[in-house]
């Protein structure tokens, strides 16, 4: 009776150890693909030239738009989406900006800057995530790069603007291949496209047309690929862009440098908003002139710029700050031969409609054919510690409030 129980005891055990060899991906941790199109506007989902991504939305959630952080530019937008924090909070408060006190300055154009985690005072999500148990990985974003390993991804590719976009998606793809225990379950992926289209030629343009088709061509790909390792249902894929593209011609524009030119004022930015640090006994002469000029942009002092920017914390923002209407350019005497050339631009109010970009999702851990208003990039960091069911920073700006609802029941 000892040797019958003996191997039953045993069978059961192997067929244990067994299932747990085999046990299907969905039966363990989610799987989450956080894609980012840059640039890509919220309406260039409906121009019928997305059929892709619009197979996505119709199957999964679909938002009216995603509404980013203030300023509306790059490397701030995608370090909001990852941390859930607002510019002013994580840090990275425009593609460039000054430490005049320690005359330094991070630049994303700067290899060793941008790795730099002095400059990133966000949590981002692949951190929360790491600490907790989760392996992550990152086909290029904003932040992964870190010098510091306990602040990185466990997998992650350096940024290379050349490399092809079918590449891309095979090395996340490769990642999902790796034995259960050695395989991401969060990576992030990027693509830059539309928004070098959107700068060189306009919203409107046949090229920017064209951009999006190669976007959704990729999406198709992920999707495709997912399929053939037999991991599309187990899969959560979510389409973001950090901001959206507006239409500018250097027609529009106004030279604020002039404006001042008997003052010895410090510039930072152009464009869709600029920043002016004048003589500390000069502050409030340098802010009169530019309230008496006032149009086609609203100036502020760094204390009163209002609350819903959520812009005037952060000790590298200067003392005033000029945001330019819609499609306008705020500029100074240093030359701009880009700023001179660009048909589109973003880094405007983050209220305005053509600043928003898009939010789209599919998977297991959403619902089906749900349809929603504008989302807040801030909130994305607290979903996606919602879906991995993990414990999120408690200084975040985002709210699982208002975004958990795209969840099924059971989330």
């Amino acid at each position: 009776m000892k040797r019958l129980i003996f191997f039953l005891i045993a069978f059961l055990l192997i067929g244990q150890a067994a299932y747990c060899q085999t046990k299907p991906a969905a039966a363990g941790k989610p799987y989450v693909i956080l894609i980012s199109f840059d640039g890509f506007r919220w309406d260039y989902l409906n121009r019928d030239i997305t059929p892709n991504l619009e197979q996505i939305r119709t199957d999964g959630v679909s938002a009216s738009s995603l509404r980013p952080a203030f300023p509306s530019k790059t490397f701030p937008n995608h370090i909001s989406i990852i941390t859930g924090m607002y510019t002013e909070n994580h840090g990275i408060i425009s593609n460039y900006f000054m430490n005049y006190d320690k005359n330094d300055w991070y630049g994303m154009s700067d290899t060793t800057k941008i790795r730099n985690g002095k400059w990133y005072l966000g949590e981002a999500f692949w951190e929360t995530a790491e600490r907790q148990g989760i392996k992550t990985a990152s086909y290029f974003w904003p932040g992964s790069e870190l010098n510091l390993d306990y602040r990185r991804p466990t997998y992650r590719e350096l940024y290379d603007h050349e490399r092809p976009y079918e590449k891309r998606v095979e090395g996340v793809i490769e990642w999902l291949k790796l034995p259960y225990n050695e395989r991401p379950h969060f990576i992030t992926l990027y693509f830059h496209d539309t928004d070098s289209y959107g700068h060189d030629f306009g919203t409107n343009s046949p090229e920017i047309n064209e951009s999006i088709t190669r976007l959704d061509n990729i999406a198709g790909l992920l999707i495709k690929s997912l399929s053939e390792i037999g991991m599309k249902d187990s899969v959560n894929v979510i389409f973001v862009s950090d901001h959206g593209m507006t239409n500018i011609s250097k027609e529009e524009s106004i030279n604020i440098e002039n404006m001042l030119g008997q003052f010895k004022c410090r510039f930072m930015d152009d464009g869709p908003f600029i920043q002016i640090d004048p003589p500390a006994d000069k502050l409030l002469e340098v802010y009169d002139i530019l309230k008496k000029n006032e149009s086609h942009y609203k100036v502020y002092l760094k204390k009163d710029i209002p609350d819903y920017y959520h812009y005037n914390k952060n000790p590298f923002i200067y003392y005033i700050v000029a945001i330019a209407d819609i499609g306008w350019s705020l500029i100074t005497n240093r030359k701009s031969d880009w700023l001179n050339k660009a048909k589109g631009n973003h880094g405007y109010d983050n209220n305005n409609l053509d600043m928003h970009g898009i939010f789209i999702a599919d998977g297991p851990s959403f619902k089906d054919g749900y349809k929603t208003g504008t989302l807040w990039n801030v909130d994305i960091y607290p979903l996606l510690c919602k879906i991995f069911d993990i414990y999120p920073r408690s200084n975040i700006d985002g709210s699982l409030e208002r975004i958990g609802f795209i969840l099924k029941d059971n989330q």
